[in-house]
């Protein structure tokens, strides 16, 4: 790595190296998720000068699949703004939903201007938004900086406490949730397009309505007062809606059968974080959910020979996907068994699994330096509920130590540099080349890219870097571009739904790419595919010195092959049956 030299870098390096060692210090055995970096593991500020590449060198490899007969290929775009106000955390309520500052970067958003880690529906359905038709949906990436090497300035930090305990604070009320109609709804006719969007927006309201009812009503009646006094007469409510958007449908195509079976809704005890369930809600509360956790295994690794460097990454990869998986069986198997249902049958088959692996690391180990001790105490692994409030490990005395926020600067620890805003954001939904879609359910969670592939490896991380006039070439390092050409991020998210479920387990499987002839699997159907494009006017001396990085977990040392997207779906059912129309009716609109 370059040396970096000034004064006010080396004043402010230090004060940020500082902050990481003594949480390093502080913190003992740290849970491994599949997205939480080591907070104490120190790494260079800037990037390695290898991850750069003229973007002239890169090959055309961005084709796209050819349209089949019937294929969808309108376009919505939605103009969200470039994040003006200054919506910054390093929060993700997607990948690491009640983990405040887990994401150990900062995340620009638009769309929705609540977004944290504690944010759940009921938080963002409630919020404001910076996009101008009114979606309150969230979009968020990991920032882009310059470093210079000297005292670059960012706009202040703002807290985001107050957003987080007021999302906290709904996270713990009661919620209504209803059954999403627009994703149920099919190809509406053009005759009835008007009266099928005023219906679903009466859905709403009918919903908005019930909810307040229910906030209002607190302690009020006996224990059937709620099913009688607001979920009745919403259910009521609810069907004669639907019929009208039934037969309104009916006068032009086959009038949609069983919709009937939409109308009643349901009281969740708290606000849903995105569930399992293509409902407007379900789930648990944020930071609620539990989760198992396993002391980390790479950082207690001495030196590793050369030679073992492939199997033990093999290895360390196959630890975390052993995680993941028993995390999916928690998750999948709620209720079943008895009190002991968990320890038996996913705990101690996980503890076997990682008390193997880890033996195959340290026998490669062994083979060429002296075998690594005492590593097998690392194999068992703990039930707990989620960290909320920024928790990511505890010091000895158990006391839980929190990740770090941003400082007054907008820098977090190995993420510093002046913040480059997007010269422009384009939020386009996309049709499908095999088909029609069907519109997303409220409240669906999606993300492209991987933030780990350190710890991950690359089977979801994604080439998202090029230049503008070249989009035919993408590329996992930070391009260089011609004179005239911007820097481009290119996020596309996957597209084909499952049908039933607004998240999963690893946030991945209820929502997955299609094929490369843009096709879904069986089981999955075409939605609106999001496309995320960012173009940040970098300056040409700034990409040739290398001076541009994209924020990262520490331990991914500003590698663009990090780069990383979210999104969750609040947009109205109303809105969403736009977009839906708009993408199956081959046309360009925008918002």
């Amino acid at each position: 790595m370059p040396e970096t030299t000034g004064k006010h870098r080396i004043s402010r390096r230090t004060k940020i190296a500082t902050g990481a060692i003594a949480l390093a210090l502080a913190t003992g055995a740290l849970a491994v998720s599949t997205t939480f970096g080591d907070p104490g593991k120190a790494s260079a500020d800037e990037a390695d000068p290898a991850l750069y590449i003229d973007i002239l060198k890169v090959a055309p490899n961005n084709a796209e699949p050819a349209n089949s007969r019937g294929a969808s290929t309108g376009t919505f775009t939605v103009d969200c703004g470039r994040n003006e106000n200054g919506h910054f955390n390093p929060d993700n309520f997607v990948a690491q939903p009640g983990i405040r500052n887990g994401a150990q970067h900062l995340h620009d958003y638009v769309g929705n201007l609540s977004s944290n880690a504690d944010s759940n529906n009921k938080s963002l359905d409630a919020a404001g938004t910076t996009c101008k038709n009114g979606d309150k949906s969230a979009y968020f990436w990991p920032v882009l900086r310059i470093d210079t090497g000297d005292e670059e300035k960012n706009p202040p930090a703002e807290s985001p406490e107050g957003d987080r305990d007021q999302a906290a604070q709904a996270a713990a009320t009661p919620l209504i949730t209803c059954p999403d109609i627009a994703s149920k709804l099919p190809a509406v006719p053009d005759q009835a397009m008007a009266e099928v969007g005023r219906n679903l927006e009466l859905l709403d309201t009918q919903l908005d309505e019930a909810n307040k009812r229910l906030a209002t009503s607190q302690g009020q009646g006996g224990p059937d007062f709620v099913r009688n006094a607001i979920l009745g007469p919403l259910e009521d409510k609810r069907a004669a809606t639907i019929d009208r958007m039934a037969i309104a449908i009916s006068r032009s195509a086959a009038k949609p059968q069983g919709l009937g079976a939409l109308a009643p809704c349901t009281l969740e005890e708290q606000a849903g974080t995105g569930g399992n369930s293509a409902s407007n809600g379900g789930g648990a509360p944020a930071g609620a959910p539990q989760q198992i956790s396993c002391p980390d295994v790479a950082g207690k690794l001495p030196t590793v020979p050369a030679s073992a460097k492939a199997e033990v990454d093999r290895n360390l990869q196959l630890l975390n996907t052993q995680l993941q998986e028993a995390n999916n069986r928690l998750a999948t198997s709620q209720g079943q068994g008895g009190p002991d249902f968990v320890r038996n049958a996913i705990l101690g088959p996980l503890e076997d699994k990682r008390a193997a692996t880890i033996d195959r690391m340290a026998i490669a180990i062994g083979r060429n330096a002296a075998k690594p001790q005492g590593l097998g105490a690392l194999a068992p692994c703990t039930l707990g509920q989620q960290v909320g409030n920024g928790g990511t490990g505890t010091d000895d005395s158990g006391t839980v130590k929190p990740l770090p926020g941003a400082d007054e600067n907008n820098e977090l620890p190995d993420n510093d540099g002046e913040i480059q805003r997007p010269a422009k954001v384009g939020i386009t939904f996309r049709g499908s080349p095999a088909g029609q879609v069907t519109a997303m359910p409220k409240f669906l969670r999606a993300l492209t890219g991987d933030a780990k592939p350190s710890v991950n490896g690359t089977k979801n991380t994604r080439p998202a870097w090029t230049c503008t006039g070249f989009e035919n070439r993408l590329t996992d390092k930070y391009p260089i571009c011609p004179e005239g050409s911007s820097v481009e991020r290119i996020h596309t998210f996957p597209s084909c739904w499952d049908g039933k479920n607004t998240d999963s387990a690893n946030h991945r499987t209820h929502i997955v790419f299609p094929d490369s002839n843009g096709r879904c699997a069986a089981g999955f159907k075409a939605v609106p595919q999001l496309r995320i494009t960012l173009v940040y006017d970098i300056p040409h001396d700034s990409q040739v010195k290398k001076q541009y990085k994209v924020d990262s977990f520490p331990d991914e040392n500003h590698n663009p092959l990090s780069d990383h997207d979210d999104f969750a779906n609040v947009m109205s059912q109303r809105l969403m049956n736009q977009v839906v129309n708009c993408v199956n009716r081959n046309k360009t609109c925008s918002a």
